[in-house]
């Protein structure tokens, strides 16, 4: 099944078993929810369901990943079953939290899991129904799992395999941020001595969708060229990552490493060196 889902495809898939996640985030994304969704999506919420936010972003970043008993309870609050097929929408077309829920899906044994190509704005510019207010479903049992299934790198993952040259940490955050012209986010600009830079944004085409398969598997390909083969993708807290790890399946890549403490987590470890290019 391909990871992505066009709306006029979305529309013509069966009802059975679907479950639609709306994952935008934002200050009033609650209301925004409440205002308008499509039709029958139930909400999932990044900081709190995504991801277990701790005390010390300098171990595990800005949005670590919760357990995975804790991300079963979820999606058994959310209606969520073995046989769901489920997709993923945002309004930024995967980039806020869509991405992160589909890895995790994928990571928590899911087969059938997409994003939908464009967000709530295509549904809405494709006609597919929207709703306003809460939606109704019932619980799903719980699906019990001990370990996340796809790869995920350590920040001491990411510092030894840099040092012996066995794999390519691509950091996904715009260029002015890994050129360390100024940090938005966090609290240092910068980015990790070794990595390099392809900013996700750069998987989608100038109206906001996915570029065609065959064209990411080119693009990647050259630029990935003569370079480690295993590939460690972070971003700032390891959401926005998985927009490229996305892309890379789409285009038909193995699903590469994950790093999810990511700029958050590195940046603010005591003594790790800090790269600029300014």
């Amino acid at each position: 099944m391909s990871p992505i889902v066009s709306p006029s495809d979305l529309k013509k898939l069966p009802t059975e078993n679907l479950i639609i996640l709306d994952a935008r985030v934002g200050k009033d994304v609650q209301q925004n929810y409440l205002e308008k969704h499509i039709k029958g999506a139930r909400f999932i919420d990044l900081d709190k369901d995504l991801a277990e936010i701790g005390p010390d972003a300098a171990f595990g970043g800005r949005h670590p990943l919760p357990t995975p008993e804790k991300f079963a309870e979820t999606l058994s609050d959310l209606g969520i079953a073995e046989n769901s097929h489920i997709v993923v929408y945002d309004d930024k077309n995967g980039s806020n939290a869509a991405a992160r829920a589909w890895w995790m899906l994928r990571s928590f044994g899911f087969e059938n899991v997409q994003v939908l190509d464009g967000g709530i704005q295509a549904a809405e510019n494709n006609a597919i129904e929207l709703s306003s207010g809460k939606e109704t479903f019932e619980k799903a049992p719980t699906i019990k799992k001990e370990n996340w299934t796809l790869p995920i790198s350590s920040l001491e993952d990411v510092e030894n395999e840099l040092k012996s040259n066995v794999s390519t940490v691509v950091d996904v955050r715009d260029a002015y941020r890994y050129r360390g012209e100024s940090e938005p986010i966090d609290l240092v600009a910068g980015h990790i001595p070794g990595a390099i830079n392809i900013p996700f944004s750069e998987n989608l085409d100038e109206n906001g969708f996915f570029l065609n398969p065959e064209v990411l598997k080119e693009k990647y390909s050259r630029l990935l060229e003569n370079r480690p083969g295993n590939l460690i993708i972070h971003c700032g807290s390891g959401v926005t990552a998985c927009h490229t790890i996305l892309a890379l399946a789409y285009a038909g890549f193995k699903i590469p490493n994950l790093y999810v403490g990511s700029w958050s987590e590195w940046s603010r470890r005591e003594g790790k060196a800090i790269a600029k290019e300014v």
